[in-house]
């Protein structure tokens, strides 16, 4: 199977240029030193070519192949498996819908096509200045929040179609977008960086937490027969012990 079957274009005759090579080169080899074996090492340099033009290019997949002593065929296999790996450009903010199950039905599909008709693009493709790309993604294991829309990996939870297409059109007019939790935005080359594995050098990321609050908790609390806050009249169940029947 040809590399244009799998969606990639035919890979080109020059690797990075000599001062891009040396460079990921050098990110690659303290990456690779982190394990056992080499090829382990694999999804993080996919990252960290992802890292440097926004999407797992040909030229990146070179890269990694050399630098792992695989083939460009078993790259490729890797990189088209996995979603989170572009196959083409993505914007400077990647805006990924949930329109699995539960958000789909609270109006993840109803955001997702909105977004599509506001932005003027389809799915997995990017607006003409370079901003915003857009998926639908599966699950994102935030169901307690839904429906949410993901920007370079960071919550928007509980959104609406409204919601969603201010917030792409404030990302575009470069005006300061907070997540619902998490970190602070940050490109999508960048993220791909810390994904890759290394350090986030964002202000205060260290005290930023993605965890969940209340909702999150629910089930927890009343699983051992705690009342939910602010919920009056909630029904409470005797905590399950070991050795009782469910």
């Amino acid at each position: 199977m040809s590399n244009t079957d799998l969606g990639l274009p035919a890979l080109p005759a020059k690797p990075y240029p000599a001062e891009v090579h040396a460079r990921l080169a050098e990110d690659a080899a303290e990456l690779i030193g982190r394990y056992p074996v080499a090829r382990s090492a694999l999804l993080p340099l996919l990252h960290l070519v992802q890292a440097e033009e926004g999407f797992v290019s040909p030229s990146g997949i070179r890269f990694c192949a050399e630098q792992l002593e695989l083939t460009t065929a078993e790259v490729t296999g890797v990189a088209t498996f996995y979603t989170m790996y572009r196959r083409k450009p993505a914007g400077t903010y990647h805006v990924g819908v949930c329109t699995n199950t539960l958000c789909a039905v609270l109006g993840g599909d109803q955001i997702f096509d909105e977004l599509q008709q506001h932005l003027g693009i389809k799915n997995n493709e990017t607006t003409a200045d370079g901003e915003i790309s857009i998926e639908h993604i599966e699950c994102n294991a935030a169901c307690d929040y839904a429906p949410v829309v993901m920007v370079n990996w960071e919550f928007f939870d509980n959104q609406t179609p409204e919601s969603a297409k201010r917030m792409v059109d404030d990302l575009r007019a470069g005006r300061a977008v907070l997540p619902t939790r998490g970190a602070k935005l940050c490109s999508f080359k960048d993220t791909s960086r810390v994904l890759a594995g290394f350090a986030d050098e964002r202000p205060g990321v260290v005290d930023a937490s993605g965890a969940g609050g209340a909702p999150s908790m629910a089930g927890l609390r009343l699983a051992r027969g705690e009342a939910l806050p602010g919920t009056p009249g909630t029904k409470v169940v005797a905590p399950r012990h070991e050795g009782t029947e469910a």
